[in-house]
């Protein structure tokens, strides 16, 4: 069983230029230097799963999945420099950013 404390981190980006190469490949290497976040237990990069059942959105670009040990350890990574500095370099390249944090429904 997976422990109670944790929190999840998960936040889909639409690229304001979708059909750019050169957002996509900023917006991932923004995402990959964000993994360095300290207070980061697990962190997963996705993009649209080539899957198709009504109930799915793929329409995003990206998926950034973190997870956290406690709640307090995704209040620092709000705060943290590189998280700060990941918002402040590409919020340029997104058009919409949809978070969605969940914690144990136990």
């Amino acid at each position: 069983m997976l422990s109670q404390d944790l929190f999840i981190h998960h936040v889909y980006f639409w690229l304001a230029n979708p059909d750019s190469k050169e957002d996509h490949a900023a917006l991932l290497k923004g995402l990959q230097a964000l993994s360095e976040v300290p207070s980061i237990q697990q962190f997963h990069i996705g993009v649209p799963a080539t899957t198709n059942r009504e109930v799915i959105d793929i329409s995003y670009q990206f998926s950034w999945l973190a997870i956290f040990p406690t709640k307090e350890a995704q209040d620092a990574y709000q705060v943290d420099p590189i998280h700060l500095h990941f918002v402040d370099t590409c919020k340029h390249l997104w058009s919409t950013v949809k978070v969605l944090d969940s914690i144990g429904a136990y």
